[in-house]
Order: structure tokens, then C-alpha cells, then sequence
């Protein structure tokens, strides 16, 4: 078999592989992303890695067109994400040194595509850390020409399509780049009726975004320790030094918040080795 012959042969079973995957989680993260799935939900090309592989999936029961792009987008304290056409200060972005094809694809219903992204390193290039969002746009289906709409006649007629679409980070790091996050300002607020709501801030410092999970911990003065709170996939994306967030807690029948403690962890996504940004306790009156 010939190098290249290898090189498609490989290819075409890592693709078979991330179809086999998406089909295994379809159950549990076909409702957060509508009819179309995405694997990974976030790029990171640092070091020697220069190209990454994306599986788009639809899981609808229509083919469906997108058209792909890069945009910019800041964030702000509460964590939102706002399009923006010019850097702020301290921010790099990543779309004038990424190349990716294809610009657009088709899907019948259950097929998948590979999208490639690739950074182009060029000489001189600014250390620190570059970010832009690759973005999947669903393109309306055109009606035929010479099809007759079913309008009422004697007024005015408007037919709505809804445009969606998604997007996901890519991030390029140049130079050999740190990070670290602290926990502030943790506050309880209790309501007499619905979830109890764990309020904080993460300050992230360093030269690059942090990105994992968030786990509470309540701990009875007895020493008994119960999971009431997890939320995956929080980042606090460069120049930003602040987010802040809310997160309601599952509190088991029998739990009582009003003596205690609360143990908030904030660790990195890696799930072989993560690493603890930082964890704060809250002790409950």
C-alpha cells in the first residue's frame, strides 16, 4: 500500500470511528445542538499541532445545507458571547492565519462530513494566543421556481424561515503561554420556592483562556459529602480577566443548606489528569 493510499485508508477510519461515537451520544446532546452535532466543540492548535478534524453530523430527518465561516466574537462578564468586527485590547485574532475547507457542505439525514482546519504559521508572528469562531450556518432550502404559495389572496402574506446556526471556538497559541483562575466572591441565594443558586466569579490571570468544569460539593457537619451542583465546559476566553456566574444547585430531600459547608472546585476539562484551578469553601449560617 502506498504512502498516500495509507494516508486515505487511515483517514477514512477515523472518520468511520467519530460517526460511531457521534451515533452513541446522539441520545444525550441531539437536543442542545437541534439537528446538528459537532465533534470536538472546541479547537486548540499549540506546539506541533497544525491541522484539526471536525465531524459535522445531521441527525434531522432533512437534508440540510451550511455554509462555513469564521467570525469574531467577544465575551463578556456574564459569560455571552457578542460579534464584534474589531479586536479590543488585547485580543488576537485567529482568522487571518487559519485556511479550512470545505466552505460549505450538503447532508442527507445521518451523514457526516470531516472539515478541516489548518493554522498557517507565518514568520515573525506575535506570541499569545489567537482565537476566532468557526461558524456553521444553516442555509434555507430553496422552493422550485414556478411553485404557487398557499396565500390568502386578499391580504398580505409573510412567510418566516428560520436561519440557525452554531459555532464553535478555534484557538491558535503561539509561544510557550500560562494561565490560572481563582474563585471569588461566592455567595448563596436562597428563594422560598425553586432551586437554591450558588453565585461566583472566576478570575482568570496569565496569557491565555481557561477552559473546564465547575463542581459544588456540600459537606454536612458530620462529614458526609454529596455532588449538588456540575457545570462542564465554562471558559474564560483572553483579554478577559472576569466572569461571572450562576449556577442552581440539585439538592437532594433531606439536605439542609443551613449548616455546612459548600466546596467549589474549578478544574481543567482533562479528564486523565486534571488540573484544579482553585477551590473555595463557603461555609452555609
Amino acid at each position: 500500500m502506498s504512502k498516500a493510499n495509507r494516508r486515505l485508508f487511515h483517514s477514512e477510519e477515523k472518520l468511520r470511528f467519530h460517526i460511531f461515537i457521534l451515533l452513541l451520544l446522539m441520545p444525550f446532546i441531539a437536543s442542545a445542538q437541534g439537528d446538528l452535532l459537532i465533534t470536538p466543540h472546541r479547537v486548540v492548535l499549540e506546539g506541533n499541532k497544525q491541522i484539526e478534524e471536525i465531524v459535522v453530523a445531521n441527525i434531522g430527518q432533512d437534508t440540510a445545507f451550511y455554509s462555513i465561516s469564521l467570525i469574531e466574537y467577544r465575551m463578556t462578564d456574564d459569560g455571552s458571547l457578542e460579534e464584534i468586527t474589531e479586536p479590543e485590547p488585547g485580543q488576537k485574532f485567529a482568522s487571518p492565519i487559519l485556511r479550512y475547507f470545505p466552505r460549505s457542505i450538503e447532508l442527507a439525514p445521518n451523514e457526516s462530513q470531516v472539515v478541516r482546519i489548518q493554522v498557517r504559521r507565518r514568520p515573525g508572528l506575535e506570541e499569545g494566543e489567537y482565537r476566532s469562531h468557526l461558524y456553521f450556518r444553516g442555509v434555507p432550502r430553496q422552493e422550485p421556481l414556478g411553485r404557487e404559495a398557499e396565500t390568502d389572496t386578499t391580504g398580505i402574506g409573510i412567510r418566516l424561515i428560520p436561519i440557525y446556526g452554531i459555532s464553535i471556538p478555534v484557538i491558535v497559541r503561539i509561544g510557550n503561554l500560562s494561565a490560572s483562575c481563582t474563585i471569588g466572591e461566592l455567595a448563596l441565594e436562597q428563594k422560598e420556592e425553586g432551586s437554591p443558586v450558588l453565585k461566583l466569579v472566576l478570575n482568570r490571570q496569565g496569557t491565555k483562556s481557561v477552559y473546564g468544569d465547575l463542581t459544588v460539593d456540600y459537606v454536612s457537619h458530620t462529614g458526609e459529602r454529596i455532588n449538588v451542583g456540575k457545570v462542564r465546559g465554562i471558559a474564560v476566553y483572553t483579554p478577559n480577566t472576569v466572569r461571572r456566574f450562576s449556577m442552581p444547585l440539585t439538592v437532594p430531600e433531606g439536605v439542609n443548606l443551613n449548616n455546612g459547608k459548600l466546596v467549589v472546585r474549578f478544574s481543567d476539562a482533562n479528564e486523565a489528569k486534571p488540573l484544579v484551578y482553585d477551590e473555595k469553601e463557603l461555609e452555609l449560617p
